[in-house]
Parts: structure tokens; C-alpha cells; sequence
């Protein structure tokens, strides 16, 4: 556990595994805290650098706007931080951005990459609108936010799979955020609608793997499929699950874990 101060920020991460260097990117409102259980994974098979991206959780929150250049070219600092010329990446929703957003910048320091429940922006499409959802009343973002994790999700459905009742239950649980810290989500929610790699996918360089549940309605497995034929040496895995379905589908984080550590 450590601080750097890189691009005018206090960025804070961790660095934890034995293994091949791996760069994990986070979601949208996520921080190392609220992702432990699944940065834990990776890191029973890699040496994991995983960070607060800025505006949350322990990193600086600067005035705005953020964009996914300073995401990236914040990852990239870390990494010289570290001492890493090149790692393996995995990125998830927002991450997944991010990591997209790295590799066409950064091509040269990507051995392999895989990016999940994500969108490219652009001609591949956006994922859901968040910082719009973000302005509605809390009850409206409850109920539309249950079917964008799973389109599947309704009353009914939950009522019949506890096991995704369980997920659902676990996500509300969730304190909401308030002052700076709201501030840093909502800074991250706008960088994220400015996303767009699209006309700049053909310059990612490593192997890639596009991983996407078959039910996720904030990015939908179009989304997934437009970025697996626009990067080259990509390959798309669809599974049985929403926007958590590395959560949902038993299969696909041992695959994810294995493609990344393929050498």
C-alpha cells in the first residue's frame, strides 16, 4: 500500500501477487476497497499493480473535467513508478475504457489485454448513459439499475435465483457517497461519456481477449462483439450472466485468468 504523486495527484494503489506483471483498471465508482475480493483473484496468479483512479477512493480528487487521456496516461506513470516497461492489462466496465483507452496510446507496453463488460464509444456504441441515470431520483436509479446489470432482473426472476438476489442484495448495500467524493464519481461518470477509441482500436498491438455477459444491459454484447472485430488479434467470449458475469458464470474468470497469463 503506497502513495505516488504523478500528474499533479496523490495516486494510491497497491501492489500485491506473485506472477507476471498484470495492470488491473477498475470501474465506474470503484475503488480497491470495494473490488478487493475480485483484484484478489488476479492476484493469486500475478503481480498486480491496482490503483484509486483519480477522483476516488484514497487518490487526490482534483477539480475537473477528467479525461480518459488522464486515466491513462495516470496508469502509465504508475507502471514507471514501479518500474514495469510493459505488463499484461485487464480492465473492467470503466476500466475496460480506460485499458482500451492505454493500449492505443501505450501500445509498445501491452503484452496481453483483456477488457470486460465494456464499450468502445463511437461507431462500436457507448455503454449505458450513467451520468444521466446519475441525475435521477434514487428510486428511479434503483429499479432501471437492477435490469442494466441483468436484463433478466425483474422481480420475478430474483424471486426464483437466489443466487443473483444475492448479488443484487450485495450491491445495495452500498453507502451512497457524498461531498468530494460524490464530486469524484460524477467527474469519472462525464470522462466516461466522452469515451471513444473507435477509429483508434486497430493500434492495439497485444493479443486481446473481449469478455462480455450475454444479459448486461449498461454494455451489451454488441458493444463486445464491435470491439472484438475492430481490434486485431482479438477474441470474443460471450457468457451466461449480466454486467457481473465473472460474478454470474463459473467459467469465465478461470478463462480470463488463463488468456492473460498465456504466454
Amino acid at each position: 500500500m503506497a502513495t505516488v504523486r504523478v500528474n499533479g495527484i496523490d495516486v494510491y494503489f497497491e501492489r500485491a501477487g506473485d506472477g507476471p506483471p498484470l495492470l488491473f483498471f477498475n470501474g465506474s465508482g470503484a475503488t480497491l476497497e470495494t473490488s478487493a475480493p475480485i483484484i484478489e483473484q488476479f492476484q493469486r496468479q500475478f503481480d498486480v499493480v491496482a490503483h484509486d483512479q483519480r477522483g476516488l477512493g484514497r487518490t487526490s480528487i482534483p477539480p475537473g473535467p477528467y479525461t480518459m487521456s488522464d486515466y491513462a496516461a495516470d496508469a502509465a506513470a504508475l507502471l514507471d513508478h514501479v518500474g514495469w516497461a510493459t505488463s499484461a492489462v485487464v480492465g473492467i466496465s470503466f476500466g475496460g475504457m480506460v485499458a482500451q483507452e492505454y493500449a492505443v496510446t501505450f501500445p509498445e507496453r501491452v503484452t496481453r489485454l483483456a477488457l470486460l463488460c465494456t464499450s468502445s464509444g463511437g461507431a462500436g456504441a457507448a455503454s449505458y448513459p450513467l451520468h444521466e441515470l446519475a441525475q435521477r431520483p434514487p428510486s428511479e436509479q434503483a429499479a432501471i439499475a437492477l435490469t442494466l446489470i441483468d436484463t433478466r432482473f425483474t422481480p420475478e426472476w430474483l424471486a426464483t435465483h437466489p443466487r443473483d438476489r444475492a448479488l443484487v442484495d450485495m450491491r445495495a448495500e452500498r453507502q451512497p457517497s457524498s461531498g468530494d467524493r460524490r464530486r469524484g464519481e460524477l467527474e469519472q461518470l462525464e470522462a466516461r461519456s466522452h469515451h471513444d477509441v473507435w477509429d483508434r482500436l486497430p493500434k492495439v498491438a497485444a493479443p486481446t481477449l473481449v469478455a462480455c455477459g450475454r444479459y448486461d444491459g449498461i454494455a451489451p454484447m454488441a458493444n463486445g462483439e464491435a470491439i472484438a472485430a475492430r481490434v486485431p488479434h482479438a477474441e470474443l467470449r460471450v457468457y451466461e450472466g449480466g454486467h457481473i458475469f465473472m460474478l454470474q458464470d463459473r467459467r469465465a474468470l478461470p478463462e480470463v485468468l488463463d488468456f492473460l497469463e498465456a504466454a
